[in-house]
């Protein structure tokens, strides 16, 4: 098993933080306070984008995409903010190829480059390598046999089917999102990341998370104990957040959100978008390649948390 790189971070930062943040259900009106919160305490995340409008009911949860001029005016001045600007598929339902295609040009001309790090939306069948081919081996068995096979259909990385767009990912996305893990040092539970994995060859390389889809999961992975524990192993963090689904409600962020985001500001910390945190993991280590038992291992580690759990 790979043991935790030790990274020397910039400027004499002791660790580092970012979220990569799923847009769902996000708008101006319940997520611009949350953002403003964010930049005004000094951090600099990922906020993914759809950039296409819906032309069918959402997958899960819908939301603002880039069609409103309002949403996509506030995601430029997040990106002259410092922000980076990820995706997360290019709308909120099923989309083909064709669609795909236009999506991603979509982006680039908005934000005048195609998208660096992206997540999967939960449920869309475009999603690469998702449900039960996440896993590999036994791995897959269990997966199946533990959601009674409904998890399958997920068709992106399949050539020939109309909602592959594997080729696209590989020419255009750098960065892509699977395992999410409870340790708030997303770098120790997957000291692979970035990583290439051969037997999903149409993503260049796979990132892990740290478990915050929901407010109360969110809250528990960044408490107290867990900010020190962060600082102390002098490790990276990558949370995985829905920041327009719980993070302000009744009008009002969160008191114990703004609480942690305020003590973790005050730390020695790196506070840089995901990919930004990425590259500069590739410039120390170099570019990592999975070989077949830190494939078993990885997979090991989620599923365990997946079963356990049943978080993503």
């Amino acid at each position: 098993m790979m043991t935790t790189p030790s990274i020397q971070w910039p400027e004499g930062k002791k660790f580092a933080f970012t979220i990569f943040d799923d847009t769902d259900a996000a708008t101006v009106a319940n997520t611009g306070p949350v953002y403003a919160l964010l930049r005004d305490l000094g951090f600099r995340t990922t906020k993914s984008v759809w950039p296409l409008e819906a032309i069918a009911p959402p997958v899960v949860v819908g939301g603002a995409d880039c069609a409103d001029k309002g949403y996509r005016a506030w995601a430029l001045q997040l990106q002259e903010e410092g922000f980076e600007i990820g995706l997360h598929n290019v709308c909120c339902h099923h989309s083909t190829r064709d669609r795909i295609q236009t999506g991603l040009e979509r982006f680039e001309e908005i934000f005048g480059h195609p998208p660096r790090s992206m997540a999967n939306h939960t449920g869309c069948r475009e999603n690469l390598y998702w449900g039960p081919d996440r896993v590999t081996g036994l791995h897959r068995l269990i997966y199946q046999a533990a959601t009674f096979g409904r998890k399958g259909g997920f068709k992106g990385h399949v050539e020939g089917d109309p909602h592959f767009w594997g080729d696209l990912c590989k020419e255009r996305i750098t960065y892509a999102r699977n395992f999410v893990f409870p340790d708030i040092n997303t770098l120790r539970a997957c000291p692979w990341m970035p990583y290439h994995d051969p037997l999903r060859p149409w993503v260049n390389q796979w990132y892990a998370s740290s478990e915050g889809g929901g407010l109360e999961s969110y809250l528990e992975t960044l408490k107290e104990e867990n900010q020190d524990q962060l600082e102390a192993e002098g490790g990276a963090c990558i949370m995985y957040a829905h920041l327009g689904k719980f993070f302000r409600r009744d009008g009002v962020i969160s008191d114990r959100f703004r609480f942690l985001m305020e003590r973790l500001s005050q730390k020695n910390g790196w506070f840089v978008p995901v990919s930004t945190l990425l590259d500069y993991i590739v410039q120390q280590r170099g570019p990592l390649t999975l070989t077949d038992k830190d494939r078993r291992e990885v997979e090991r580690r989620w599923l365990w948390h997946k079963l356990t759990r049943g978080e993503s």
